[in-house]
């Protein structure tokens, strides 16, 4: 089984919201960083946030602050979505890391070294 099990995706119209969760196999307080990246058809995975569990710190890319926002809690993270857009479709992925990592990796998808399988999110009219 998986260490991290994602769910919560599915097809929403532009303005819509999402509520992603990522099951943690044993509790988030194992990882150093636990993340969200995203991969739409033909482009490069991208981190979208992240959350260091010892710190409670957290991180967004600029298309996405103001709209999403991650949470923990001992068994998960979640990633609370709102005002979707076309462009935030693809498919997300929780990827978690228990190896200390510096701040300008975080979204550096080769520096996690657990991942789960992915949910679907599809943003259109």
């Amino acid at each position: 089984q998986s260490p991290l099990v994602e769910s919560g995706g599915g097809s929403v119209q532009p303005g819509g919201s999402l509520r992603l969760s990522c099951a943690v196999s044993g509790n988030t307080a194992d990882y150093y960083s636990i993340g969200w990246f995203r991969q739409a058809p033909g482009t490069p995975r991208e981190g979208v946030s992240c959350i260091r569990p010892g710190t409670g710190d957290t991180l967004y890319i600029n298309p996405v602050k103001g709209r999403f926002r991650i949470t923990r809690d001992e068994k998960a993270v979640y990633l609370q979505m709102i005002n979707l857009k076309p462009e935030d479709a693809g498919v997300y992925f929780c990827a978690a890391t228990d190896k200390q990592i510096q701040v300008w990796e975080f979204f550096s998808d080769d520096k996690y070294n657990r991942w789960g399988q992915g949910t679907q999110v599809t943003v259109s009219s």
